[in-house]
């Protein structure tokens, strides 16, 4: 007993002669320096008020000059946002130009990396989409906001710790937007970019609701060979761990997760939870991906009829359950504008896709694929568009006798309020690949225009509603 009393008083002494520091006095008010990282007792202080007066120690300072690619024209505008570190990049969805006020969601991606890329344009599969683009698909403003030592920005990778002041500052920028209902801006994230939302969430409670997909409850649970900061120090880990800090939310905080993803970490944020702002669905048979797709598109629907003076925003395990039983959707890609001011047309194809000159000989010809090797209707489809001067003699007729003579059946139909012709067959090319390939050809006066697409067989049938928005989007001056 007696040496047990002298361990207690040492601790003390101990304890007292740390605090001597400036932070550690607000600190240790809101965390039992001799608790264990294991326990899953929450801290009863404000964790902006722990988070402030916190300084962080960086082992490693680590950043990078990513270049960041342009966004698609008239959907997205890159931006620099002012934060404590300075002027950070971000997407920012276009002024709608309709004299209103509109919702947004600021999505954080998942990943270490606080950089911003064309990824939130990408083709991902159903059971796989981390882009938040069901948010802007379904209509609701999107801000992707890089953070410090990202893209060239300020500062250095923290870890979770500056970020989390980031994200706030992301808010005021969106709040500061003409054409953003300051009231109804909201924070969304996967993975990483879930346990970022969540600790902005118990740091402030200016965003009308959040949505995590897959956040930790403690940061250990990470991968650590990404940690900057000094391992060495628990209360690092602490600072970063949004289990310690639940009691602090006061937004409505939805948190999903599929059972073969961090579900183990989201049943004890639920079981240490005492916080009616707090509400976790565990997807059974789901895991850290495939709740993406359809669940962030439920979650859009929530956001645009949530338009009252208060959020009224309630989720059921039931409704999630259903979605997750909906056939995969293949939503189109974002477009972009191809004219031609000498041939007099435009047309839309992906953003993401090259438009490669292959012409020769005076000839018209473009080759148009994306950029990427993706094994997606996007990245495995291929369009060849061809235009014929008058002085080449070739029309309607002539282009399409080939496959007259083929015995193909050929559709009659018209692309931009001009007469064009359409066929459908298949290809094999030298390797035995089998192609679905569309041939449709279009007169417009002396000029001819043909539009070739090939798309892999296993594709079948799904790249169909892809190459009908181009043909569909033709235009003649």
């Amino acid at each position: 007993m007696k040496n047990k009393i002298i361990r207690k008083t040492l601790a003390a002494m101990l304890a007292a002669a740390m605090c001597l520091s400036a932070s550690c006095s607000v600190i240790d008010k809101a965390i039992d320096l001799g608790s264990d990282l294991q326990g899953e007792t929450t801290e009863t202080r404000s964790f902006a008020e722990v988070h402030d007066a916190f300084q962080t120690t960086l082992a490693k300072e680590e950043n990078d000059d990513d270049p960041i690619p342009e966004p698609p024209e008239g959907a997205f505008d890159l931006i620099k946002y002012p934060s404590k570190v300075g002027d950070l990049a971000a997407y920012v969805s276009s002024d709608p130009g309709d004299g209103q006020k509109h919702p947004m969601i600021i999505w954080i991606v998942g990943g270490w990396g606080n950089g911003i890329d064309d990824f939130p344009w990408c083709y991902p599969e159903w059971d796989n989409d981390q882009t938040g683009s069901a948010f802007w698909q379904a209509g609701v403003l999107t801000m992707y906001p890089s953070f410090r030592g990202g893209s060239g920005n300020p500062g250095n990778y923290e870890t979770l710790f500056g970020e989390v002041d980031d994200i706030v500052s992301a808010y005021e920028y969106a709040a500061s937007l003409p054409y953003v209902d300051p009231d109804r801006i909201y924070l969304g994230g996967h993975s990483t970019g879930a346990t970022r939302a969540l600790l902005a969430a118990e740091y402030t409670d200016k965003f009308r609701a959040v949505f995590g997909f897959g956040a930790v409850d403690k940061i250990e649970y990470h991968n650590n060979t990404q940690f900057t900061f000094d391992t060495g120090n628990r209360e690092e880990y602490k600072m970063r761990s949004p289990i310690y800090w639940l009691n602090s939310v006061k937004t409505p905080t939805f948190l999903i997760e599929g059972s073969g993803g961090n579900s183990s970490n989201l049943k004890n944020i639920e079981r240490t939870s005492e916080n009616e702002n707090i509400h976790c669905y565990v997807i059974e048979g789901a895991d850290h991906f495939s709740v993406l797709a359809p669940l962030t598109r439920v979650a859009a629907q929530k956001i645009l009829a949530d338009t009252g003076a208060e959020s009224k925003i309630s989720i059921t395990q039931e409704e999630l359950d259903e979605a997750m039983k909906q056939e995969p959707e293949i939503p189109l890609p974002v477009m972009v504008q191809y004219t031609d001011d000498e041939l007099g047309m435009s047309f839309s194809h992906p953003y993401l896709w090259d438009m490669e000159d292959i012409s020769e000989n005076g000839e018209i010809s473009y080759m148009l694929s994306s950029r990427y090797e993706g094994d997606n209707i996007w990245d495995m489809s291929l369009l060849y568009f061809d235009a014929y001067l008058p002085e080449e003699g070739v029309d309607l007729q002539a282009v399409m006798e080939p496959y007259v003579d083929g015995g193909y059946e050929i559709e009659e139909t018209t692309v931009g309020g001009f007469p064009a012709q359409r066929v459908f067959l298949t290809r094999e090319n030298s390797s035995g690949s089998v192609f679905q390939n569309t041939f449709v050809a279009v007169q417009k006066d002396d000029l001819l225009f043909t539009f070739d697409f090939y798309i892999h067989e296993d594709f079948g049938d799904d790249a169909n509603p892809l190459f009908e928005s181009m043909i569909n989007s033709v235009t003649f001056q």
